[in-house]
């Protein structure tokens, strides 16, 4: 089984790509349309803001491949960071752009008036769905790191795998199905995160074995 990450020209591609070779799992990045169409596993990586993500996602004419794979083939996708963000239905960050409408929500401006955002930072894990294969092993409490100004307001409770608190509950891990979304990166969340990377590739591997 071979992940590929998403490059669409937003996205920390190496950071994941090192993290995903530490644990030894293997690996590609390409914004080939021929290569993810037949993608096995897919992370969508994002930095920056949100209109500017998806319009260059659907310029690329990858949008409407990433939602086949991941709804029609149910082929398992990660977003992290902004490409969590993307999964939703819609973001608010300059003005309201359309998502991918894989996991029911809206992206929206994080209300902290007493904490500085951008929230950078680490923060603890709060279970809300201890079940979830990305949990594996991993201990609530647990700290991950965080760097976003945006959060996700999900539109069903089920879809929150965990969350943290920062001035409000912030969704810190949501799935639907195949699809998965983090709000901080595991890939700079040190032993945690590879974990939780490793959860993701297991948990790709055991689908792809039933399939």
């Amino acid at each position: 089984m071979r992940i590929t990450i998403i490059d669409y020209g937003m996205g920390n591609l190496h950071s994941v790509k090192n993290a995903l070779n530490y644990i030894g799992v293997e690996n590609i990045i390409s914004g080939d349309t021929k290569e993810i169409e037949v993608a096995e596993a897919l992370i969508l990586p994002g930095v920056g803001a949100f209109p500017d993500a998806m319009e260059t996602l659907m310029a690329k004419g990858l949008d409407k491949i990433i939602i086949k794979r991941a709804k029609e083939d149910h082929v398992p996708l990660l977003g992290i960071c902004l490409g969590m963000q993307l999964l939703l239905d819609n973001g608010f960050e300059f003005k309201e752009q359309q998502g991918l409408s894989l996991i029911s929500g809206s992206c929206i401006k994080i209300t902290a008036p007493s904490l500085k955002i951008p929230h950078i930072g680490w923060n603890d894990l709060v279970f809300d769905k201890k079940d979830c294969p990305l949990l594996h092993g991993i201990k609530e409490g647990s700290y991950v790191y965080f760097v976003h100004s945006y959060r996700a307001e999900l539109e069903k409770r089920e879809d929150l795998i965990a969350h943290t608190q920062y001035g409000e509950e912030i969704p810190a891990l949501i799935g639907s199905g195949n699809i998965f979304g983090a709000q901080f990166h595991p890939e700079k969340s040190e032993s945690v995160g590879l974990s939780i990377l490793k959860n993701f590739a297991e948990y790709c591997n055991s689908r792809n074995s039933r399939s």
